[in-house]
């Protein structure tokens, strides 16, 4: 009998990491990322983490779909406004972190608006990005404004993300909204149309095709434009001189989520430096939420970009976001190119 528990008592601390249980992530950030993450997580705790990598309104999508039968846990990355409105929708749930109190302001506001349902992990600011041997080599000159995209020498030289899948593209639109009124930043967006060569589905596409060199210019957050800058990418950005529009990227529990748990385990390991500084070594320069982060001259400074007073809470209502995405449809969407 001793032997038989003796036995029973081997085997059960013999076993894989897998008996602390799953996680089932959506992640929006870049793939590298997400995998540093969700190995990282995996080896501290010995959670097992199911990842799969999404641009965050295909991610709200599908928690739209499976409310009834959630599937996912955790969904990390994506903007705060894209975040509220799941919050709005009854898809995820409030958890407040024992290490909320070592974050940034700005992300502890995020966590007080979605009252409890989403907190802030990082932030970064929207550039102009261009590839310096493509202009060069066409004789254009670098972007400096919102306006100097209409030039007409820029024709069929800039992709867009859309913003119906594209988080990133629901941020510049608003941000625009909010630099001027709703109806300028339409007839802008109309004009601008001229001069795009696609819409694509991911906001990370439009930054990458400048690095290959496949379009001149993009609009694009300047943490991923740095990561392809520290990649010997020939590629550059300015901030647009009006002023530009910034985002809040969130972390959330699913509401109803299978492993809730777990779920909560890995809100409080990615409030900690330790879990932040991951970014750094996958090569992704977001400035950090938590003030214990590591310092980086990498990191853009968006203290010294000429930012619009961005209102996260109004452009993260659901009803705000359904007739922003219908009017973009109709005026943008179903123009010719």
């Amino acid at each position: 009998m001793i032997h038989r528990l003796l036995f029973v008592l081997a085997l059960l601390t013999s076993l894989p990491a897998t008996a602390q249980g799953s996680l089932n992530m959506l992640c929006a950030p870049a793939a590298d990322w997400c995998e540093a993450i969700a190995a990282g997580f995996q080896r501290d705790t010995g959670i097992r983490v199911s990842m799969a990598r999404k641009s965050s309104g295909e991610i709200l999508a599908q928690l739209r779909a499976e409310a009834q039968n959630p599937r996912t846990d955790i969904w990390f990355g994506g903007s705060a406004e894209t975040h509220l409105t799941a919050a709005e929708q009854g898809l995820l749930q409030a958890y407040a972190s024992p290490n909320m109190a070592e974050l940034q302001p700005w992300a502890q506001k995020v966590h007080a608006m979605a009252k409890g349902m989403c907190v802030g992990v990082s932030t970064g600011a929207i550039g102009l990005v261009f590839n310096r041997e493509v202009l060069a080599r066409r004789n254009l000159p670098v972007p400096q404004s919102w306006a100097d995209l209409l030039k007409p020498a820029y024709r069929g030289e800039i992709q867009l993300p859309n913003p119906n899948s594209s988080g990133t593209a629901y941020t510049i639109i608003a941000g625009l909204i909010q630099l001027w009124d709703e109806d300028r930043a339409f007839a802008y967006l109309r004009e601008l149309n001229r001069n795009v060569n696609a819409y694509t589905r991911s906001g990370a596409a439009p930054v990458q095709a400048v690095a290959r060199g496949e379009t001149a210019i993009a609009v694009s957050f300047n943490m991923e434009t740095e990561s392809l800058v520290q990649q010997g990418f020939p590629v550059g950005i300015t901030y647009p001189e009006e002023g530009t529009s910034y985002e809040v990227a969130c972390l959330s529990i699913i509401r109803g989520a299978r492993n809730l748990a777990q779920a909560r385990r890995f809100v409080d390991w990615y409030l900690t430096p330790a879990a932040m500084d991951i970014g750094l070594k996958a090569n992704q320069y977001h400035v950090p939420a938590h003030r214990g982060a590591a310092p980086d001259p990498r990191i853009p400074d968006i203290t010294r970009i000429r930012l619009v007073d961005y209102d996260v809470a109004t452009y993260g209502e659901a009803r705000m976001r359904r007739r922003i995405l219908e009017r973009w449809d109709r005026e943008i969407g179903a123009l010719p190119r």
